[in-house]
């Protein structure tokens, strides 16, 4: 691949080095990011070049700091004022709550992702055992004792306090529908396997106040705007370049709209 950039070659043993930094589902995907990669940062070198963005000896170590000098120049960034953030803070109240935790007893049928027999027997045999547990949670436990094939089988199937992240997302998932006390009407499967859940108990998940949380949503809306302001400085930047050996999306546009 030749690459230039206003004229500027980018040599293809630099797109091989960057490749490592872009993993995708193929090769010729991670060779076009990489590419991609250094065509911007050879032109925001070339931008802060013409802006006189010096940061001290010229180095590679120091190109980040000129590439960020002249960002921080250029893309100027309005920050959020109070109205804003309690708007936001208004319209995504689900957002700002106390961390929730489930205290959870689960019984596991292990079984492949693919192995769709597999799946399906085990699907039949949580049924059963459904039929025989579901309104007697006190079941549960000696179920579990006897059948799951979890290491918390030895403690009646407890898996204890879970916060989020912690299990698979189908898994919270199942849980966030359940009330506490209720064994799930249904087997929810997971990459694992199948499992039969029973919620014991929930705690968190309590609305925070405005004062609390200001900061971290002022923070929020500014990375927001920032990236947009950068990614249209880029288009911009691109537009008016030359660039040959990648086709780009860019345009000439004010960098605010």
């Amino acid at each position: 691949m030749t690459l230039s950039v206003n004229g500027v070659e980018i040599a293809e043993q630099a797109i091989h080095s960057e490749m490592q930094y872009h993993p995708a589902e193929s090769a010729e995907q991670a060779q076009f990011e990489a590419a991609r990669a250094l065509v911007i940062r050879e032109l925001l070198l070339q931008e802060a070049e013409r802006h006189g963005v010096e940061t001290g000896t010229r180095t590679a170590s120091n190109e980040e700091q000129r590439i960020q000098a002249l960002l921080e120049r250029a893309v100027p960034v309005p920050q959020a004022d109070a109205a804003a953030c309690r708007r936001y803070f208004q319209n995504h109240p689900e957002r700002f709550r106390t961390p929730v935790t489930h205290h959870v007893s689960h019984i596991l049928l292990p079984v492949a992702p693919d192995d769709g027999a597999g799946r399906a027997a085990a699907l039949a045999q949580a049924e059963t055992w459904l039929g025989e547990i579901c309104g007697h949670p006190g079941r549960f436990v000696a179920l579990a004792l006897q059948h799951s094939a979890c290491p918390s089988r030895d403690a009646g199937g407890d898996l204890g306090p879970i916060t989020r992240g912690q299990t698979v997302p189908e898994f919270e998932a199942a849980l966030e529908r359940l009330t506490i006390g209720e064994i799930a009407g249904r087997p929810v499967e997971t990459r694992y396997g199948v499992h039969l859940v029973y919620l014991r108990d929930r705690e968190g998940g309590d609305p925070l106040p405005f004062e609390a949380v200001q900061p971290q949503v002022a923070e929020y809306l500014d990375r927001n705007v920032q990236r947009r302001a950068i990614a249209q400085y880029l288009q911009r930047l691109i537009g008016e370049a030359r660039i040959e050996g990648l086709e780009l999306e860019g345009q000439t546009e004010p960098l605010m709209q």
